[in-house]
Formats: C-alpha cells, sequence, structure tokens
C-alpha cells in the first residue's frame, strides 16, 4: 500500500509557522509523506490565525478549495481560530476535524481515528486547561528558522483575542532553547528567529508560574554562547519589556542582529489608553532613541492598529505625526476588525470601515518611504547577507544584518550562505 499524504496551509504568525512545521515532522515520523497545499493529497492540515477577520475568511475560502480538489481527504483545522470557534468551523463543509490549543500537538492519534462520512469531530478544551509548553520550531521550509520558546499571554489589550485562544503565559527552560539551538547548528541552520506569543515575558514555566532564575535577558545571553549559529533576530517585542540590558547587549553581539520590531499600536496616548497597552508613546520613543544612539544602523519594525474604536481623526494625525517623527525603517499595518468577546466593542464611536481602510493606505504608504529611506541610507556599504535557497523566476534573495532585502539571480553556492554584498 502506498503511504499516506499530508499537506499543510500556515495562517497568521512566525509562531504558526514554527508549530506547522512541528505538526509535519510528527505525521512525517509516522510515514506519512508531505506534499505541497494544491497537490492532491489524503490529509490536509491548515493551521489557523485569528487575529483578523481576513484570517477566518480565508479559513473557509480554503476549505471550499479542497472540497472542489478532493472531496474524498480529510480536511483538519487546528490553531488560534480553531480553540476560539470550534464549532463555527465544524459547520463548514468538509471539515472533519477540529483541534483546540491542547489538542494539536496530539494529531498523529487523533488522525488515525478518523472516518470518511462522519460529521466533524471537536477535540478541544477550556482554554484555561491549556498549560502545557509544546516546543516548536520550522526547519527545512525556509532558511531562516523560526524557534517558538514562549506560548499564550497573560495582558488584556482590549483587541485581543489571543489569551483566549493560547492560554497564560508559559514558557520553555533556558537549558531546552540552547538545546534545541544546538541541534538546528548541528543541522546546518544560520539563522534563529525567536518566537512567541509576548516574547519578552519568557520566563515562566509550563504550569504559568515564575521560574525566579530565568527571563528574556538570560535567554540572550545563553544562545550567544552556543556556537555553530551566525544570526539570531527577536521577532517581536514589548516596548515596556524591552530593556535597556536587552538593547546593550545586542549592540555588541556579533550574533544577535541590529534588528528589532516592537509593537507600538497607535501613537496617541488615548487610543492606547483604550487598548490597555502597558506604556505611554513617550516610553516608545525612548526605547527608539536608545537603540538608534547605540546602533544607528539598526532596523526597527513597528506594528500599527489604524481604525481602533475611539480613534478619532485627530488622534489617527498624531500617530501618523509620531511615526513620522520617529527613526523607524518599517510599519505592519493592521486594519481594526471587531472580534467577539473583547472589550473594544463597547468603545464608541466605531470608525466606518471605509475610514479604517484609507487610514491603512496612509501607513502603509507612510511605510514605504521609511523602508526606502533606511535603505538609502546603507547604499554603498557592504553588509552580509544570508541569501535563502528558495528559487522564484530565476531569483533568490536574503536579508543583511539589519534586515534590508536584497535581490539577485540564483546562484546555488549561495543558497543558506552569509554573502557580502555591497548595497
Amino acid at each position: 500500500m502506498s503511504k499516506p499524504s499530508v499537506a499543510f496551509h500556515t495562517l497568521g504568525c512566525k509562531l504558526n509557522f514554527s508549530e506547522t512545521s512541528t505538526l509535519s515532522r510528527l505525521l512525517e515520523q509516522e510515514g506519512f509523506v508531505k506534499k505541497g497545499f494544491d497537490d492532491l493529497a489524503d490529509v490536509y492540515v491548515i493551521n489557523t490565525c485569528s487575529v483578523t477577520d481576513n484570517a477566518d475568511k480565508e479559513c473557509r475560502q480554503l476549505v471550499r478549495r479542497i472540497q472542489r480538489r478532493s472531496p474524498e481527504s480529510f480536511v483538519v483545522i487546528t490553531g488560534c481560530y480553531a480553540q476560539l470557534k470550534p464549532q463555527e468551523i465544524a459547520s463548514i463543509p468538509g471539515v472533519d476535524l477540529v483541534l483546540g490549543a491542547a489538542e494539536k500537538f496530539n494529531i498523529v492519534k487523533h488522525i488515525g481515528d478518523l472516518a470518511k462520512g462522519d460529521s466533524a469531530r471537536i477535540c478541544s478544551c477550556d482554554i484555561a486547561d491549556v498549560t502545557g509548553f509544546h516546543a516548536s520550531y520550522s526547519q527545512n521550509d525556509r532558511t531562516r528558522t523560526f524557534l517558538k520558546v514562549q506560548d499564550g499571554c497573560d495582558y488584556n489589550c482590549s483587541f485581543c483575542t489571543i489569551p483566549m485562544a493560547r492560554g497564560k503565559s508559559r514558557s520553555d527552560s533556558i537549558r531546552n532553547v540552547v538545546a534545541q539551538a544546538e541541534q538546528l547548528a548541528a543541522a546546518g541552520t544560520k539563522e534563529i528567529v525567536l518566537t512567541g506569543v509576548n516574547l519578552g515575558d519568557f520566563g515562566k514555566g509550563a504550569d504559568g508560574g515564575s521560574r525566579s532564575d530565568e527571563d528574556f535577558f538570560g535567554l540572550v545571553k545563553a544562545l550567544d554562547a552556543v556556537k555553530g549559529i551566525a544570526r539570531y533576530r527577536i521577532s517581536s517585542i514589548e516596548p515596556n519589556l524591552l530593556t535597556n540590558e536587552i538593547v546593550e547587549f545586542v549592540a555588541n553581539s556579533d550574533k544577535f542582529m541590529p534588528h528589532f520590531h516592537i509593537p507600538l499600536q497607535s501613537g496617541s496616548n488615548t487610543v492606547l489608553a483604550l487598548m490597555r497597552r502597558r506604556y505611554k508613546r513617550e516610553l516608545y520613543a525612548e526605547r527608539v532613541k536608545l537603540i538608534k544612539t547605540l546602533m544607528p544602523h539598526c532596523a526597527i519594525g513597528v506594528d500599527v492598529i489604524v481604525g481602533f474604536p475611539g480613534e478619532t481623526e485627530e488622534y489617527f494625525k498624531e500617530t501618523f505625526d509620531f511615526l513620522h517623527s520617529l527613526d523607524i525603517s518599517y510599519l505592519h499595518v493592521f486594519t481594526y476588525s471587531e472580534r467577539s468577546n473583547t472589550r473594544a466593542l463597547e468603545i464608541k464611536p466605531v470608525i466606518p470601515v471605509n475610514v479604517r481602510n484609507e487610514r491603512n493606505k496612509v501607513l502603509r504608504n507612510l511605510s514605504f518611504m521609511k523602508m526606502q529611506h533606511f535603505s538609502s541610507l546603507h547604499a554603498g556599504q557592504t553588509r552580509k547577507v544570508l541569501f535563502e535557497a528558495f528559487e522564484k523566476g530565476g531569483m533568490m534573495e536574503g536579508y543583511t544584518d539589519n534586515y534590508i532585502r536584497v535581490q539577485t539571480p540564483y546562484r546555488s553556492e549561495w543558497a543558506n550562505e552569509l554573502v557580502d554584498w555591497k548595497i
């Protein structure tokens, strides 16, 4: 008999990519053959996000696509959307299995129990009962490896469903993370991107209790000593958890890249208070100033939400002017979308969708200009670029240490290699 096949599709963040890769390895160890998502497969696994309404819609569209192409295949849905709205997903025609946060890593067992034609099975539990930490990393999918070191969040931002989808903040131990980094180095990995829901909160055990002797700064120092890894990046870290000592350490490290991604969400203190964020814009400006003082060449990415309830034209202008004034490199702009069971639903006035979309365009244009300016400041410099193995249209791409994207005609000998490159 031929081996069963499985195909994966990931929606959302770097954390989801690391977990999808781990699910793939679990099934491959059981004899499954991995296929591309557009190929015919016996099982399709969709790892969902639920940060925006778009992610929910995309999940439904993907299921319909599978139904048209391969109606006899099994369809498994996991991830944040699956935890938040299991009944809603189970009602989508073609879905066979819904795995919540506590069950996704038991995927092998659950798939083995499936029978086509049965009604969709839901394997989930209350999010308060999700306490374990499951280490994950992506490998072979990309040149850079996303290494999950933390999960869940204890913050209660008024727009966010992540605590309801992933549970309380918890993390791996420094010892385990270092051991994984050593394994990845032995496998030829050049760059590790540290991922988590609230990365700076690293140090809480699988039960949510604090490890008194472990924190994110301790993890950074321990990883810096691992031999064989050329580069580390910190995927995203809250401004109130990005300490001076972390910034100073990165400034003096050869392995931690001069690149931070720091969520802001709004440049208006009034809106930040409505969002229940744990800082004001003045703290954010201080963090950016310190980084650029110690590392003028450092890339700084910013998350920002537009159209949040209560964001008047005046408050949006505050955000635009604040971002314009900051020495940052690029923006990730999110258009606010209503999420069930969040406090933001009680905030007025609600911003019309067309206004939200217009504000998104304004900030995306600002982001483009910021990145163009940042790149131009380094024109003529020679920096190390780590090229990825992926080829598209005869081209390959890679990133400098400070996250400037470089594209060039494909050369196989450069794949997964650090190359001196004149910007």
